[in-house]
C-alpha cells in the first residue's frame, strides 16, 4: 500500500515556526472576509492547513472555520454583511457554508470541551491540525499530523472515527491520489473492514470524491489500492476492468490540458458502470460521455484500421470532444497523429461537418424535410469528411447527382 514520497514538498516545516510559514502560504489579508469579522476562539482546520503546510494552496482555497457557537447564524449574518450566500450544510450539527464570489468558507460548531477535543473527532491525522486565527496562534496538532505530513503517511485516527462518516473511507483514497501519500496498514485494514459501509452515504458525496480522485496526479497508483479495499464493488458490475487502464506512460504526447480532460473520463469509465453512475446520480451528460466511451472502447478492440467508414465517421461525431480518452487506450504509433489531427479544428473527419446545411440544399434542389434530405445531409458529410467533396460549389453538384440516383425517395 505504499506509494514513493515526493520530495517536492520536503521543505514543508523546515521553518522554525510552523505557524508562521503557514500564515504566509495562507494570505489572510487575501481573503473574502476580514479576520475581525470572526469571533473570538475562530480556528482554520482541515484541507487549507493541510494544503498550506505543504505549499500546494489554490489561488483560492476552501477555508474550513470552527468558531464556538452558533456556526449558522454567523454564517447569516456574514453572508448579509459581505453579501455572500449563505447554505445551511447540517442544521442539526450547526454547519452552513458562506459562498462569496470563487470562495467557499465552510464554518462549523466546534464539538466537545475544546479545539484539541474537536480535531480528536476527524478522520486523518493531517487533517486534524488547527491554525487558531482569534487570537492569532500556535498550530494545534493533537494527533501529531504534522508528523504525518512530513512522512508522506495516510494514518487514520481511530477506527470509529471512520465509521462515523462512511465516506472518509473514499476520502482517504482521494487525499493519496491529491496528495502522494502512503498508506498505514492499519487504517488499510480499517477500510477494507468497514468497505460495505460506503453505500450509507448520500450518492452525491460519493461521487464528488471520486471525481476528484479520479483527477488526482497521483490517481494511477491509487486505483489498484481502491480496487484491492473494494469500496466501489456495489457500483462496479458490467464496468471495464481497471487493470486495463493504460500505463500512465501512454499519454506522453498530451499537452498537460489532454491529459486532464482525458484521464479522469476514461478512469471513471472503467470505475464505474452505467447503471453504477446513474446510481451515484450522475448528471445526464456524464453518463452519456461514459456510455459513449465504452461503447467505442468495445467497437475498438480489433482495431480502428477495420471500422468502415460510415462508423468510422460516427466515432468522431460521438466522441469529438472526448476524443483524447479514447486515443490513450489506442496502439502508441497512433497517438501523435491522431492528436495532431484531433487539434486542428479545421481536420474535416475529426471534427464532422456538413459542407451544405438543410436550408441550402432545399432552396438549391427543392427539397422539403424529412428522411430524404437528412439521408442526403449524411452523405455529403460522409463524403467531405474522406476528402471525395472538397468545397460547398463541389458539395452541391454532389448533391444533385445523389438526387438525380434517388429520385423515388425524394419525391
Amino acid at each position: 500500500m505504499h506509494m514513493p514520497p515526493d520530495a517536492a514538498s520536503d521543505a514543508i516545516l523546515k521553518c522554525n515556526s510552523e505557524a508562521e510559514l503557514l500564515w504566509s502560504r495562507l494570505q489572510p489579508e487575501q481573503w473574502p472576509l476580514p479576520l475581525t469579522s470572526l469571533p473570538e476562539g475562530t480556528a482554520l482546520v482541515g484541507g487549507a492547513v493541510r494544503d498550506g503546510l505543504l505549499d500546494r494552496l489554490s489561488a483560492a482555497p476552501d477555508l474550513d472555520l470552527i468558531v464556538p457557537d452558533d456556526a449558522l447564524g454567523l454564517t447569516r449574518r456574514l453572508a448579509k454583511e459581505l453579501k455572500g450566500t449563505c447554505v445551511v450544510l447540517d442544521q442539526e450539527r450547526d454547519m452552513a457554508r458562506l459562498v462569496l464570489g470563487d470562495w467557499t468558507v465552510d464554518l462549523a460548531r466546534q464539538e466537545g470541551g475544546d479545539l484539541s477535543a474537536d480535531l480528536q473527532r476527524r478522520d486523518y491525522r493531517l487533517n486534524a491540525i488547527a491554525l487558531p486565527l482569534r487570537p492569532r496562534g500556535a498550530l494545534v496538532d493533537p494527533t501529531h499530523g504534522l508528523e504525518d505530513l512530513n512522512h508522506r503517511h495516510l494514518r487514520a485516527i481511530q477506527e470509529q472515527n471512520l465509521i462515523d462518516d462512511p465516506l472518509r473511507l473514499l476520502r482517504g483514497l482521494r487525499l493519496m491520489a491529491e496528495q502522494n501519500l502512503s498508506l498505514d496498514p492499519q487504517t488499510a485494514a480499517w477500510i477494507a473492514e468497514h468497505h460495505a459501509r460506503l453505500p450509507e452515504v448520500a450518492p452525491e458525496r460519493i461521487l464528488s470524491e471520486l471525481q476528484r480522485l479520479v483527477s488526482g496526479d497521483w490517481a494511477a497508483a491509487v486505483i489498484p489500492v481502491l480496487q484491492q479495499l473494494r469500496l466501489l464493488t456495489p457500483w462496479q458490475a458490467s464496468a471495464p476492468d481497471p487493470a486495463d487502464l493504460p500505463a500512465p506512460s501512454a499519454d506522453a504526447e498530451f499537452s498537460a490540458t489532454e491529459r486532464q480532460q482525458a484521464w479522469p473520463l476514461l478512469r471513471l469509465t472503467h470505475l464505474l458502470s452505467g447503471e453504477g453512475l446513474a446510481a451515484l446520480r450522475s448528471s445526464r451528460r456524464l453518463r452519456q460521455r461514459s456510455d459513449r466511451l465504452r461503447h467505442w472502447l468495445r467497437r475498438c478492440q480489433g482495431g480502428v484500421d477495420q471500422l468502415p467508414e460510415s462508423e468510422r465517421l460516427t466515432l468522431h461525431r460521438e466522441m469529438e470532444t472526448d476524443l483524447p480518452a479514447l486515443i490513450l487506450t489506442l496502439p502508441r504509433a497512433l497517438h501523435q497523429p491522431w492528436l495532431e489531427r484531433w487539434r486542428d479544428p479545421e481536420d474535416r473527419l475529426f471534427h464532422p461537418r456538413t459542407p451544405l446545411d438543410g436550408r441550402t440544399l432545399q432552396q438549391h434542389l427543392g427539397l422539403v424535410p424529412g428522411p430524404a434530405l437528412g439521408a442526403l445531409i449524411d452523405q455529403l458529410r460522409l463524403d467531405f469528411a474522406f476528402g471525395r467533396i472538397t468545397d460547398p460549389n463541389h458539395a452541391l453538384e454532389a448533391a444533385r447527382h445523389w438526387v438525380s440516383k434517388n429520385e423515388a425517395c425524394c419525391d
